[in-house]
C-alpha cells in the first residue's frame, strides 16, 4: 500500500471532468519494453541527446510558461495493478498542431513497481527531470512546474507529446529497474483546466513532506512545523495527515510482524 494510492483514482476523475466539459482527449497505447519505446521514435532519447539550451528564435512550441500555467508532480504506487503500463492520454492540441504558440502544460507521471518504497521517492523524483536527455526537448526550470521548449528542428522530424511519453517511459524504466509500470498525462488545453490538477499536486508535495518530517521523528529528531499551531482540527491538511500516520501504522505493523495481514 502506497500513501499515494489514493491519488491515482482522482487523475482518472479529473480527465473524465474534463472530458464531459468537452475537452479533446486523446489516447495513446505504447509497448512495455524499454527497445520499442525508443523504436521509431524521431528524436534521440540519452546521455547526451539534447545540445542544451535552444533559443526563442528555434522554438517550435513554448510550454509551461509561468504565465500560461503550469502543473507537474509524480505518483508511484507498490501495486502494479492500479497503472495501465504504457497509456499516455494527452488534453488539449498536440505539439505539431501548436508552432508558435505558449501552452500551459499539465504533466502527471504515475510509475508502478511492487519493490518501490518511500526510499525510492527522492530517485523518482530526480528522474523526470530529464535535463539534456531528449533531442530537441528542453526544460528551462523546475519546481513543482516544468517550463520547456521544443526546438523547430525536433518538431520538424515528428516530435509530439506521445513522443515525449515514450522517452519518459524509457527513461525511468532503464534508470529505475524497479519500475514496471508506468503511465502518463499531458494537459495542454488551458491555464483554468490546470487549476483542479494543481490542487492534486499540492496535496501530493504535502505528503512528501509529511513523510520526510515523519521519518526525521522516527529517527529522534522532531522538525515538524505546523501552520495551524497545533490545532489539528481547525487544519486543512488533517485528512492529508490521518492518511499518512495510518499508512506508516500499517507498515510498522508488517515491520514487526504484528499486523494482521503481514502474510498477504
Amino acid at each position: 500500500m502506497s500513501i499515494y494510492d489514493a491519488y491515482i483514482p482522482k487523475i482518472a476523475e479529473y480527465v473524465t471532468d474534463l472530458q464531459a466539459k468537452g475537452r479533446q482527449v486523446r489516447e495513446f497505447r505504447c509497448p512495455s519494453d524499454v527497445g520499442q519505446l525508443l523504436e521509431g521514435l524521431p528524436v534521440r532519447v540519452g546521455q547526451g541527446a539534447s545540445q542544451g539550451i535552444i533559443l526563442r528564435s528555434d522554438t517550435f512550441v513554448e510550454i509551461g510558461n509561468p504565465e500560461a500555467g503550469s502543473s507537474a508532480f509524480l505518483l508511484w504506487t507498490d501495486n502494479p495493478s492500479l497503472v495501465t503500463d504504457g497509456k499516455i492520454t494527452l488534453i488539449g492540441p498536440d505539439i505539431p498542431e501548436s508552432p508558435d504558440a505558449s501552452l500551459p502544460f499539465g504533466q502527471v507521471l504515475i510509475v508502478a513497481g511492487s519493490g518501490l518504497t518511500e526510499k525510492d521517492h527522492q530517485t523518482l523524483e530526480h528522474t523526470q527531470f530529464v535535463a539534456d536527455r531528449i533531442e530537441g526537448y528542453m526544460i528551462r526550470s523546475v519546481a513543482q512546474v516544468i517550463w520547456s521548449r521544443v526546438s523547430k528542428e525536433a518538431a520538424a522530424k515528428g516530435f509530439r507529446f506521445e513522443s515525449l511519453g515514450k522517452a519518459l517511459m524509457s527513461i525511468f524504466k532503464t534508470d529505475v529497474p524497479k519500475v514496471q509500470a508506468m503511465e502518463i498525462l499531458f494537459v495542454a488545453s488551458s491555464k483554468d483546466d490546470l487549476e483542479p490538477l494543481g490542487t492534486i499536486g499540492a496535496q501530493v508535495n504535502k505528503i512528501f513532506k509529511s513523510m520526510l518530517r515523519e521519518d526525521w521523528k522516527a529517527r529522534g529528531f522532531d522538525i515538524y512545523e505546523c501552520a495551524s499551531g497545533y490545532d489539528c482540527k481547525s487544519c486543512p491538511d488533517q485528512p492529508v495527515c490521518d492518511d499518512i500516520k495510518e499508512v506508516i501504522k500499517v507498515r510498522k505493523r508488517k515491520g514487526d510482524g504484528s499486523g494482521p495481514d503481514q502474510d498477504s
